[in-house]
């Protein structure tokens, strides 16, 4: 994010606290993607990301008038808002209860021939876990914070306290790594 982007979420979330309904509106056209994609990543479940970012935005729009922009990006403090708000659900008893009915459903669909592709995961996912430790920890911690929070390269490098190419180096060096190791 450039700074004439974070400047201008800078001033629309300093609007929401004014209770400016059109620079609400605005802000989450600007921002809904983002946020909606780093949701939908944590919770894989579309409905539930759904539910997460309308209540997320709810919390902005009673929240605004204590954003920091000394503290964070409005992207960054949104973002936070949503990845908690994601962890908490996926706490909730009612993941866990939408977890277990997922999994008798599975059981009743599984086939003897389910079993080779579980196994077939399994050792992919144990491959992927082993060229993951084989990475920097720099490498390891940029990837996690850009794809599993959803942050951009300067919100990492912010983060880090370390120069923008730096992390997109360590980024594309990483993930070339694991393509290698991983063999795909």
């Amino acid at each position: 994010m450039d700074a004439s982007q974070a400047e201008q979420q800078i001033a629309l979330i300093q609007a929401v606290a004014k209770r400016d309904r059109l620079a609400f509106e605005q802000l989450y056209r600007l921002t809904s993607p983002h946020l909606f994609a780093v949701a939908l990543r944590m919770l894989r479940q579309r409905a539930w990301a759904e539910e997460i970012l309308h209540e997320c935005y709810i919390t902005v729009w009673h929240n605004a008038a204590s954003f920091n922009s000394a503290l964070s990006s409005p992207l960054t403090w949104m973002t936070h808002i949503v990845r908690n708000r994601c962890i908490d659900w996926l706490r909730s008893g009612y993941a866990r209860q939408f977890h277990a009915d997922e999994a008798w459903l599975d059981d009743l669909s599984s086939t003897p021939g389910d079993v080779s592709l579980d196994e077939q995961h399994d050792r992919e996912v144990a491959r992927l876990h082993h060229c993951l430790q084989h990475l920097s920890s720099e490498q390891r911690q940029s990837i996690a914070l850009a794809y599993y929070q959803g942050l951009s390269h300067s919100d990492i490098a912010g983060w880090l306290q370390q120069p923008v190419g730096s992390v997109k180096s360590w980024i594309r060096r990483g993930l070339d790594h694991l393509r290698e190791c991983v063999g795909r």
